[in-house]
């Protein structure tokens, strides 16, 4: 017999500041997948290996990445490279 997981919807209300912070860190986790997406493929086709990457190698390139938390990222991005 198959265990059923519940599931439940919660609706949050941000403030202004708190959209503006949701926002940046969504953006910041788009830019750093795909960056990292095409390094590892241009990576691959010269190498024919494949890159050992972190988000945090990209703050010294990108300073606005400093400006939201990517622990988030680390969380999310090897999730995203499975698929």
């Amino acid at each position: 017999m198959r265990k059923i997981n519940p599931a439940v919807k919660i609706r949050i209300y941000p403030n202004k500041e708190q959209i503006i912070q949701i926002e940046k860190t969504i953006g910041c986790c788009r830019f750093l997948y795909n960056q990292m997406l095409a390094d590892k493929i241009s990576h691959y086709q010269k190498e024919k290996k494949m890159l050992k990457n972190t988000p945090a190698g990209y703050k010294k390139e990108y300073p606005w990445l400093k400006e939201v938390d990517l622990r988030t990222a680390y969380r999310i991005l090897p999730v995203l490279y499975r698929r």
